[in-house]
């Protein structure tokens, strides 16, 4: 049997459709070579000062250096937990199982405004114990993330467990193994691949995430969507759509890769 191919008038549509989805993408480019100061289109001049900024402005660096290490350490934390109760919640079945994955899952349900507002009283109390962590503070805000980020994590781990044979385990139990053998050594390997979905998942919520980090942040720990957030809502800045261009190009060329990966497979 032939595999079906689109005729002419489903790729001339399709295309249509794929175009004016992208417009607003595309438009960024023209603007991010502005000679002005505002955002604009440029006028017949171009001009990559806006590029330049990103490199030579302190705030541009600190900002993007703050959100790897936050996006970095919050993925890999919001990892580890999701790991540890999926697996808790796949061997051992617990008895109230639903009310558990339900509770974890509450950060993911619930309006993102009642999440920030509950981390925001959490970490200012928490900054009336140490200054370390708390509000305005990167590990704060690592918290927070953690907590927005864990519940993906969790779909995807448990998605990845649902799939792997219950007989590995009762029989790598039944030849002795610990718990944490088992753990390690045989079901751990058959879900690597969703942890690492889990992981890539969290990094990328963390990364843009902005509604929480409004709230939990003031003047010193200034991610990279607020500070973006501030260019827009303050002064316009045009290296707005710099690193806009920049990020579109990052995940076009990942994009890219996967998919020559995959074909090559």
């Amino acid at each position: 049997m032939s595999a079906y191919r689109p005729g002419p008038l489903a790729l001339f549509f399709a295309s249509v459709v794929i175009i004016f989805l992208l417009m607003p993408l595309l438009a960024v480019v023209p603007v991010s070579f502005t000679p002005s100061r505002m955002l604009s289109m440029p006028a017949g001049e171009l001009s990559i000062r806006h590029y330049r900024a990103l490199f030579e402005d302190p705030r541009w660096l600190d900002s993007i250096l703050l959100s790897l290490r936050v996006g970095l350490v919050s993925s890999v934390l919001a990892t580890l937990f999701a790991l540890t109760f999926s697996l808790g919640i796949w061997m051992f079945r617990p008895r109230f199982t639903a009310v558990l994955v339900g509770f974890v899952l509450l950060p993911m349900i619930v309006p993102p405004v009642v999440s920030a507002v509950t981390l925001y009283f959490l970490l200012t109390s928490m900054s009336n114990i140490g200054s370390m962590i708390g509000y305005d503070t990167w590990l704060g805000v690592v918290l927070a993330h953690v907590v927005v980020t864990v519940p993906f994590a969790v779909v995807l781990i448990l998605v990845s467990l649902g799939q792997v044979d219950r007989r590995i385990d009762l029989a790598a139990r039944g030849l002795g193994a610990s718990t944490w053998e088992r753990a390690t050594k045989v079901i751990i390997p058959n879900i690597k691949f969703g942890i690492a979905a889990a992981w890539l998942l969290s990094f990328v919520l963390s990364w843009e995430e902005i509604g929480v980090t409004l709230f939990i942040t003031s003047v010193n720990a200034i991610t990279l969507p607020r500070l973006m957030w501030m260019g827009l809502r303050d002064n316009i800045d045009p290296a707005i759509a710099a690193i806009s261009v920049i990020l579109i190009l990052i995940t076009v060329t990942a994009m890219t890769i996967r998919i020559f990966f995959a074909r090559s497979r």
